[in-house]
């Protein structure tokens, strides 16, 4: 397991990056910084914390599955921690074994950090080395999608 690090400067608040990433205005916004990650992704849930949320989007066959998920913590426009504890395949939610091991119990967070109108968004993620060299080249695609949708 690997811990990786991303951060980008942002030219807006971090109240309206924060809720552009999250979709909360409109699922919109987080469907397409996402994408770069899986065109189909989306989620399903809360983001308040103690709440449980999918990480879903659809495979070649039609076939939805993604993340099972918990916030563990939410601190508006300043702070999101995720923690991954299953993966889910069509309405199968697998919490345990081969399939999940590599994720179980992983973290995802996201910090917001504001000064004078721009806004450092750090990503800190845990993740099997084995997806280093995809996650290195996904997150700044998708980092660079969110500054473009936060910045219009």
């Amino acid at each position: 397991m690997k811990t990786i690090q991303y951060k980008k400067e942002i030219q807006a608040p971090a109240t309206k990056v924060y809720r552009t990433m999250l979709g909360l205005d409109n699922i919109k916004t987080y469907e397409k910084w996402t994408a770069a990650f899986d065109p189909t992704s989306t989620y399903e849930g809360s983001w308040e914390k103690g709440s449980k949320i999918y990480f879903v989007g659809t495979d070649k066959e039609g076939n939805r599955g993604g993340m099972i998920s918990e916030i563990v913590e939410n601190i508006p426009n300043e702070f999101i921690s995720i923690r991954h504890y299953g993966i889910l395949k069509g309405t199968q939610e697998i919490t345990e074994g081969p399939e999940v091991a590599s994720w179980a119990g992983n973290l995802e967070n996201y910090s917001f950090k504001e000064h004078q109108g721009i806004t450092t968004v750090t990503v800190t993620s845990e993740v099997p080395e084995d997806y280093l060299d995809y996650f290195n080249t996904t997150w700044s695609k998708a980092l660079d999608k969110l500054i473009e949708l936060s910045e219009a």
